[in-house]
């Protein structure tokens, strides 16, 4: 019997909370250099409090909308700081998105991702160039849009959503926070990569691996 949708959902959180544990360490590392040193902490307890939650569910009668809905109430619960509400808000977008959906097919991920997207800038207040996780999460947003508009194949439609959010990422070393705990530090902020967008990379490139992208071997590191 093939997976359904929700423990497919399942298992890419799973998929999520293995890659932040892994990069944990490193996530910190780039925060202590512009924050306060905890985001690879912080993403840590919210994936794992998510697939605590999802371990309870009756999956073979969730559907993905009631995983993401469970996961936005798992991470806030879990997690106090801004990153909490923001993925919380993010993660509930997602489940409206995506109620009466069976099937995770590239229509159905593209909502998703724009929902996360909008959710994280509307709670947050924030647009690309602030040099936050909007600045991987809008034009991955953007780049899943435009591959569905032209009717691009799985592989191609994955490798430009991971393209774009790696560009996204990469591109916040020349930015000076604005938004969040780095903007306290505001011009020491320029050089050095936002966390926030590192490890919003790590979550896309999962998304992209889960839903059967052919992915290169690399560094996950940005």
């Amino acid at each position: 019997m093939s997976e359904n949708a929700a423990r497919s959902m399942a298992r890419m959180f799973q998929m999520m909370s293995q890659v932040i544990e892994a990069e944990k360490d490193h996530l910190s590392e780039l925060d202590g250099a512009i924050g306060d040193g905890d985001h690879g902490i912080t993403m840590s307890i919210g994936f794992r409090a998510i697939n605590a939650e999802l371990s309870k569910l009756h999956l073979d009668r969730a559907s993905p909308s009631d995983v993401m809905s469970a996961a936005a109430t798992a991470f806030l619960n879990a997690v106090g700081a801004s990153t909490g509400p923001l993925y919380a808000t993010g993660f509930r977008r997602a489940s409206k998105a995506l109620e009466g959906r069976s099937e995770l097919d590239l229509q159905a991920c593209t909502d998703m991702i724009e929902a996360i997207s909008t959710g994280i800038r509307e709670r947050g207040k924030g647009q690309r160039g602030d040099k936050t996780m909007l600045d991987v999460w809008l034009p991955a947003a953007d780049a899943a849009r435009n591959a569905l508009s032209e009717n691009k194949i799985a592989s191609a439609f994955w490798h430009d959503v991971l393209t774009s959010a790696e560009s996204g990422a990469s591109a916040t070393r020349s930015m000076i926070a604005t938004k969040g705990r780095a903007a306290r530090v505001r011009e020491r902020s320029l050089g050095h990569i936002d966390p926030g967008a590192a490890s919003a990379v790590l979550l896309i490139r999962v998304l992209a691996d889960a839903n059967g992208a052919v992915i290169p071997p690399q560094n996950n590191r940005i």
